[in-house]
């Protein structure tokens, strides 16, 4: 069976690399709460300082890296930012919480400072019309990475390997993910030269409404970042409930999974992108952390809270696909590295201070921090609906 023409070889690597990558750092991830809380004796503040330092500031680098995209070469810029991820994997050498929460924090920000600069390069070499579809898959591979990564961390936890070697493990995947973006071509004659006309966005980047709803989607991104919690906070409270670092784990792959299968198809289907953003993305992600909060608040047990994830992750597959899909048809080509980076730049900010927010909340009850989350999530969704009337599909 032939593969449709926006799937080339530059897409196929690029996602591919994106799968690699997951299927490392997410192990990491799902890993690092349970390693500085549970295994290095940290506070559950502590992890939501930790999570500030790595996602918040992250949002800098993420920004950078986006006008670097464009001033250089997003190719390179990408490489260089995905070979030092492995950074993630040395937590496994210390058994210092601050040490392992910078080394996990540099290998963090690496990944922000690749990410606008590869969906740049990824839009050069998708067509406006196959956009969605393409950061449809690219978010498939991604997130299914990401999934399959937590199915290997049970069964090594099942077959009784440590945190630690899990950790060094990761490192693996990571390379392959760099090795894999090598592969990649130049689409662009030149870097910082103004693109034609034909290569500009199929929506005008010139019109108020245009700019209305970029800036929109900027402000909701930032205000889905202040409910967008790590899902270590989910992760902790379900292991808490359950008495079961298993069951908790085993959460994030709902989560993952659902977003992976949503990424894909809604990036393939005919949708009114601000209506979906709102209600499928910002709206639907609070509705999911306030019935985890009621889950913990009343125990009513993990299969309720698992319900609450995976309207979250239904929540995110959406919003990872529509907003970066709608940045690519409103900025123009030789804008593009800078137009991505503020979009994860704006994520990231809040995240800083929605992670400083949960930890404390999260001391009181965890039920304060999910409300918190979903009262943001909500706004977010308002804004966005607000910032986009009058745009035009």
């Amino acid at each position: 069976m032939d593969r449709p023409k926006w799937m080339n070889n530059n897409v196929l690597y690029i996602a591919f690399s994106a799968f690699f990558a997951d299927l490392g750092y997410q192990t990491a991830i799902a890993i690092f709460p349970i390693f500085l809380v549970m295994i290095l004796g940290a506070s559950a503040s502590t992890y939501g300082i930790a999570s500030a330092i790595a996602f918040g500031i992250g949002s800098f680098f993420g920004y950078i890296g986006g006008i670097m995209s464009d001033r250089y070469d997003s190719r390179y810029v990408a490489i260089l930012g995905n070979a030092l991820i492995p950074l993630i994997s040395l937590m496994a050498l210390t058994q210092g919480v601050w040490i392992a929460v910078f080394l996990f924090s540099g290998g963090w920000w690496a990944r922000n400072f690749r990410s606008p600069a590869r969906r740049s390069l990824l839009v050069e070499h998708a067509s406006k019309d196959r956009r969605g579809q393409v950061f449809g898959f690219l978010h498939a591979l991604d997130i299914g990475g990401g999934m399959l990564s937590v199915v290997m961390l049970l069964f090594l936890l099942y077959v009784g390997l440590s945190l630690n070697s899990i950790l060094l493990i990761t490192a693996i995947p990571l390379v392959i993910s760099t090795l894999l973006l090598l592969f990649t071509k130049h689409s662009r004659a030149g870097v910082g030269v103004k693109a034609p006309a034909a290569t500009n966005s199929t929506y005008m980047s010139s019109s108020a409404v245009s700019r209305n709803t970029y800036v929109g989607i900027i402000i909701a991104t930032a205000l889905y970042g202040f409910s967008t919690y790590s899902l270590g906070f989910p992760i902790l409270t379900i292991a808490q409930q359950t008495k079961s670092d298993f069951i908790g784990i085993a959460s994030y792959a709902v989560y993952l999974g659902v977003s992976a299968l949503v990424g894909y198809w809604i990036g393939s289907s005919r949708y009114n992108r601000i209506k979906s953003l709102a209600y499928l993305g910002y709206m639907l992600s609070g509705a999911g952390s306030l019935l985890l909060g009621i889950s913990y608040l009343y125990n009513y047990g993990y299969a309720l809270s698992y319900m609450a994830v995976a309207l979250m992750g239904f929540a995110f597959g959406v919003i990872e696909t529509v907003e970066p899909t709608m940045v690519s048809s409103i900025k123009r080509l030789k804008d593009m590295g800078r137009g991505m980076g503020t979009l994860s730049g704006s994520r990231s900010f809040g995240i800083f201070l929605a992670n400083l927010i949960m930890g404390i909340l999260y001391v009181l009850s965890p039920f304060y921090s999910y409300l918190y989350a979903t009262i943001m999530a909500v706004a977010a969704g308002v804004i966005v609906l607000a910032a986009g009337r009058g745009f035009k599909e």
